[in-house]
């Protein structure tokens, strides 16, 4: 037993709610004295308010108060130890004091409280529709000498709430402040993973790598980013539009956050493919929702900045133009009822029980709405903060940043009007070129360089310092993980160790950790699953 958690205070008071509440938000165990009070007698404690009063006092004076404790010990054996133990209701300081005896700093004690108006005002309703008979009303309940003594608990008492000056969630959010069941604010227990070019950065394959660390996949964004993950055999990839990387390689649960931007059919195809079950995957029910008018609206834009076409645009826009409740969210889609869980809840209850969280981004800092080249842009800012905004998430629980570069930077293939462009990419050059620097052959190079999402050929540039520069200001870097290192040097495919690589790329990393000012932590070195040079010392 973690916690014991001894309620007390007049009936009405809201005792049994505030219980109900912490058994059903933070998983802890019930014991009401009632059930107690029946295995001390062996039998029904009564089904009357003045029954259970009367056995209760009998028990008092015969026990001193030790009776709770002898019940409650007596049921513990099938309690998990790391549980949270609430006992509705204590009724006298010999029983906590009693409890204090046997359990010590694990007792917390809660008292709340009410005024007698608004007690007798509840008590009314309770004796119309609660399982007791009551009795005729709540003067005649406090005519007895315990229940009336029960007020002074509160000087006792290591919590005291006023429950007229809050509702029952109020109540339980001040409970477990004290209790700590949120967590501690100073517990980083979050790591991001973010683009630092314009997408296509193999995010997907260090998500891969990273995932089975974490108790927690987040993922954002929408269908226009595909991460792709190489299979066990190497012969091929797996991409996930929706799900995070490491969902099909790793047990931990996940979570598409609010501003996900969700294509339901073929959400409910990934997750039957991935073999995802509901109890894993958790989706905010806030979460946007692509139309097929969406995706037919977006059709010009693929003809004049090479946009995706699925839609994601056009469906950020209408939530944010129509606010009248006429787009439609992941709450109104009833295939994704057994998946809705609000984000909050998730994370916070994982940060509470010490869970890592690996927040993995979609698409690039360069294509960011508000840092990027627009008009070439995306529909969201893809930076740190954004992404960490859009699961609600604040950046002082951020452990590790780990931007992800390219050796070669990619953006989308152009659009097929005349004079139009998917926007500005530094020095061009073509697939032959780095085939010819690099000893790979020139066509696998384009067969591996299609986009997961429209199987265009991507533009490839030179490495971009100063996009380096600004994408590590505008990301906070704690680490880089550098990709496609084989693009550099055919001889870095065969690499397993740091010192493998070829002289020019250990240059070539030492410059990227300068400019930076960041560690190059991951290194991947071919399209493997054995693939990752991992330098981390975290």
């Amino acid at each position: 037993m973690r916690q014991l958690i001894a309620l007390s205070g007049s009936i009405a008071s809201g005792k049994s709610t505030l219980a109900e509440l912490l058994e059903r938000r933070h998983d802890a165990r019930g014991m009401s004295t009632k059930a107690l009070l029946a295995d001390t007698l062996r039998g029904n404690a009564g089904g009357s308010r003045a029954a259970l009063i009367r056995a209760g006092d009998r028990q008092d004076r015969a026990t001193g108060g030790a009776w709770v404790v002898d019940a409650l010990v007596r049921r513990l054996d099938t309690v998990p130890e790391d549980a949270i133990v609430v006992v509705d209701a204590v009724r006298t300081k010999d029983q906590v004091d009693r409890l204090r005896q046997a359990f010590g700093p694990k007792v917390v004690h809660v008292h709340l409280t009410a005024s007698p108006e608004s007690l007798s005002d509840r008590y009314e309703v309770r004796r119309s529709d609660g399982p007791l008979l009551e009795l005729g009303s709540y003067e005649e309940v406090q005519r007895n000498r315990t229940e009336h003594s029960v007020a002074r608990l509160a000087e006792v008492a290591d919590i005291v709430i006023n429950t007229d000056l809050c509702d029952p969630d109020g109540v339980l959010t001040r409970v477990a402040a004290h209790l700590g069941l949120f967590g501690r604010a100073n517990s980083r227990l979050v790591d991001v993973l973010v683009g630092g070019q314009f997408g296509s950065e193999g995010k997907g394959n260090i998500a891969r790598y990273l995932s089975s660390e974490y108790d927690l996949l987040v993922r954002s964004g929408g269908p226009n980013a595909g991460h792709s993950i190489p299979t066990a055999t190497d012969a091929g990839k797996h991409v996930q539009h929706h799900l995070p990387s490491g969902t099909t390689t790793s047990d931990a649960r996940l979570l598409l956050t609010p501003g996900a931007v969700l294509y339901p059919s073929a959400l409910l195809d990934e997750i039957a493919n991935s073999r995802v079950e509901a109890g894993r995957l958790w989706i905010d029910p806030h979460a946007t929702i692509i139309t097929d008018a969406h995706r037919t609206a977006e059709g010009a834009l693929s003809r004049t900045i090479g946009s995706t076409g699925q839609g994601v645009g056009m469906a950020t826009a209408g939530r944010i133009a129509d606010r009248s409740g006429g787009t439609l969210l992941a709450k109104d889609i009833e295939e994704l009822h057994p998946f809705l869980r609000p984000s909050f809840e998730v994370i916070e209850e994982a940060l509470a029980d010490g869970r890592r969280i690996l927040v993995e981004g979609t698409q690039g800092t360069g294509l960011s709405l508000l840092h990027g080249d627009y008009p070439w842009v995306t529909s969201r800012d893809t930076t740190t903060s954004g992404l960490l905004a859009e699961a609600g998430i604040p950046p002082s629980r951020v452990n590790r940043v780990v931007m992800v570069c390219r050796t070669f930077p990619i953006r989308v293939a152009d659009p097929p009007e005349e004079g139009r462009t998917s926007g500005p990419i530094h020095r061009e050059i073509s697939w032959a070129d780095v085939a010819q620097r690099s000893g790979l052959e020139e066509e696998e190079l384009k067969k591996q360089e299609h986009t997961t999402t429209t199987h265009k050929l991507r533009r490839v540039g030179e490495f971009d310092w100063s996009l380096l520069h600004r994408a590590s200001a505008l990301d906070g870097p704690t680490d880089i993980a550098l990709t496609f290192a084989d693009q550099l040097d055919i001889r870095n495919s065969d690499a397993r160790r740091f010192e493998q690589l070829t002289r020019p790329t250990l240059e070539f990393i030492a410059e990227v950790e300068r400019v930076s000012s960041a560690p190059v932590s991951l290194i991947s070195t071919r399209w493997a699953i054995r693939n990752i040079i991992d330098r981390r010392n975290w």
